[in-house]
């Protein structure tokens, strides 16, 4: 008899947990399990890519209220005579406006968010808080399953949460996965207590599919000497460190055209901060691209100059297409790249990433090399799926 699984996730918006939860859903076995997912909104480039065996559930129509102004909120729950969620949605307007760390504002607005969502009825064998914070909280509060497992796919002391907060819920789960083993260290120093049920499982990528996928048309080759880089435009991914690093080389001769693949909340900042750097022509904002691996064939280099990450599926797809990489020395870099076997790992400065990337351009014997390496690499990381199937047991 197949097992029923659930999924929970915010949203399927371009990112590298929504990305991950879809090469999961795309390698599970149908034949053993059944599969439903759970949205708290249905939106994002990736909502086209579930597969059909997946169930998608209904989006809950009281999020909505928590993912508006509070002003247009109330009114609207008040024209409608909801008064419950009109009050909590204002208390947890009280919370937006009293703490100022966005992230623990999530975490602490959650008590009035479960509030509003209704349960669900269907008892689960096994249900999946695939992302920290509402999908976990989520999972404990709002789900009836046998087996409860929650994901944290980033580095948990850099995402600025209340441990404290976390540890009722975490103590919940069944397990705690995350996809890194030092994301797992990370994990089992803030959360000793739990360490037994703490797992690593890496995420899924098929290097078959990515070379596939790669072969699309684009148009970047040019004269100059391409970069690219993957991610939100986010605090977390160092963009502007980018910007800096791409004056640096313009300013020292190199022919640059930098290419970012992504959107997010600082797309204006850095706008501003490439027009401050006259780099328009040489530092360029694509948007999101449902497909960015023809880019990444596309170019000379890749670079991920992020802060902080639990492991970048962006880096682990430029290595399957063999691009020398450069990558700041984020504290799960290693995890992915060997400084100048199969990429140059730097400091988080705009002066070592620049260089770092010259290193590359000048170097034509370091730079085969890299290439040679990574061609080398078994990258393939289907067999994970695995790992989650012990979960099940």
């Amino acid at each position: 008899m197949k097992k029923k699984i659930l999924f929970i996730m915010n949203n399927l918006n371009c990112g590298g947990a929504e990305k991950a939860l879809i090469s999961l859903l795309e390698t599970i076995d149908y034949s053993m399990y059944d599969v439903d997912v759970y949205l708290l909104r249905h939106t994002g480039l990736f909502l086209s890519k579930l597969p059909p065996e997946v169930n998608l559930l209904q989006e809950p129509v009281e999020y909505k209220y928590f993912d508006m102004s509070m002003r247009k909120a109330v009114f609207q729950c008040l024209r409608k005579g909801n008064l419950k969620i009109a009050l909590l949605r204002l208390l947890a307007g009280s919370i937006y406006v009293s703490e100022k760390n966005r992230i623990r504002c999530e975490q602490r607005v959650w008590k009035y968010l479960a509030k509003s969502l209704p349960n669900l009825e269907t008892h689960y064998d096994i249900a999946i808080g695939y992302l920290e914070k509402n999908p976990i909280y989520f999972c404990i509060d709002k789900v009836k399953a046998s087996k409860k497992i929650g994901f944290i796919h980033n580095d948990y002391d850099k995402l600025g949460m209340d441990p404290n907060l976390d540890q009722v819920y975490f103590n919940q789960l069944n397990h705690l996965v995350t996809v890194s083993e030092e994301c797992g260290h990370i994990l089992r120093e803030r959360f000793p207590t739990l360490s037994q049920n703490i797992e690593v499982m890496h995420n899924i990528v098929s290097p078959a599919a990515i070379h596939k996928l790669s072969m699309e048309t684009v148009n970047l080759k040019e004269k100059d000497i391409t970069i690219v880089s993957v991610g939100r435009l986010n605090y977390q991914k160092g963009f502007e460190l980018a910007v800096e690093s791409c004056k640096g080389l313009i300013q020292a001769g190199y022919p640059i055209k930098w290419y970012i693949i992504g959107e997010g909340e600082e797309r204006a900042s850095l706008e501003r901060l490439i027009e401050k750097h006259d780099l328009k022509d040489n530092f360029i904002l694509l948007g999101i691209k449902e497909n960015p691996y023809p880019y990444i064939r596309e170019a000379d280099i890749y670079v991920q100059p992020s802060k902080f990450e639990g492991k970048s599926i962006a880096i682990d797809e430029a290595k399957i297409l063999q691009k020398p990489i450069v990558v700041t020395n984020f504290s799960t870099a290693k995890d992915q790249i060997r400084n100048k076997i199969n990429g140059l790992v730097v400091a988080m400065t705009p002066a070592a990433v620049c260089e770092g990337i010259r290193e590359i351009i000048d170097n034509d014997a370091l730079r085969k090399q890299l290439i040679v390496n990574l061609s080398a690499e078994m990258l393939g990381t289907e067999a994970e799926i695995y790992k989650l199937y012990q979960l099940f047991v």
